[in-house]
């Protein structure tokens, strides 16, 4: 006799008893506590003054919240030599170039080689797919001398070039097309006279669209977090972490200040990260799943 499916809201769902969706829960919920409480700490941290900061053991919670913390923060910044809307403008500029150009470079080369046939895409493909292997460190003697034959060491392109070139978006994007893509819809456009270009523009890209958005997530959450550079020397063109990672290094004094700066380096991901978090939980649902 086979087993009855439940049904919730009229629409049959997996059969699966109450205590068990009750356990799966909870588990998430710890999961999800978890993964919070890192940044509830921050929040909490720069909302504290500065006795409390230092109390032992340490608080997760405000005795007396100040916002003299920020104030601090923003203090320290009108101090600085080099006015802190430079750094702001250089982190904006290097994360905006660095995930457009990321976007439009990984979604045509995973079109090229999720959709067109040519010889040695496999092998193109098994490189790429080997490149996963090594870290970024591993590569930054062999990036130095490239960037310094085409005298782009110390300036913007040092960050935004070999940020648009990441395999890691390239492989998501191809594994994605693949799966979610078919080639019936491709050559449909081609047969009313589509170019490859606009097959790819409008027909592909749209069907991607929650790829695209996890890997702008990604890209934009790298660029904004970069700090320091070995590419960059002049001061007028570090980013904004590097600027909060100055105003740590003055001592115990600017803790304060610092878990300020954290809090404000923080909610740019996470406002990005909330806006676009549909398309990636489909993402992930999808991103293993084949017609």
């Amino acid at each position: 006799m086979s087993k009855r499916l439940r049904v919730r809201n009229h629409k049959v769902v997996l059969n699966r008893s109450g205590g068990g969706d009750a356990g799966i829960t909870f588990v998430l919920s710890i999961f999800g506590i978890f993964r919070f409480f890192p940044r509830y700490y921050v929040i909490v941290q720069a909302l504290k003054p500065l006795d409390e900061l230092f109390m032992f053991p340490p608080r997760l919670y405000v005795i007396n919240p100040t916002l003299n913390n920020f104030g601090d923060l923003f203090s320290l910044m009108g101090d600085s030599w080099v006015p802190f809307s430079r750094y702001i403008f250089n982190t904006v500029f290097i994360t905006l170039c660095g995930t457009v150009g990321n976007l439009i470079f990984a979604s045509m080369a995973a079109y090229s080689l999720a959709k067109l046939r040519f010889p040695g895409r496999k092998a193109i493909f098994q490189i790429i797919v080997m490149s996963l292997m090594f870290h970024s460190t591993v590569n930054q003697v062999t990036h130095f001398i490239i960037l310094s034959a085409f005298s782009w060491i110390d300036t913007y392109l040092s960050i935004i070039v070999p940020s648009m070139a990441t395999t890691m978006g390239l492989y998501l994007m191809k594994q994605f097309m693949e799966t979610s893509v078919p080639d019936t819809v491709l050559e449909s456009a081609r047969l009313d006279g589509a170019s490859e270009f606009r097959t790819y523009l409008i027909i592909a890209m749209p069907m991607v669209k929650p790829a695209w958005l996890t890997l702008i997530i990604e890209c934009f959450k790298t660029l904004w977090n970069s700090g320091s550079s070995i590419y960059i020397h002049s001061e007028q063109l570090k980013t904004f972490n590097y600027a909060i990672q100055q105003i740590l290094s003055g001592g115990i004094a600017r803790s304060g200040a610092g878990a300020a700066a954290t809090v404000v380096m923080m909610l740019v991901p996470i406002i990005v990260f909330v806006l676009n978090q549909s398309q990636i939980i489909e993402t992930m649902g999808s991103s293993g799943m084949k017609d």
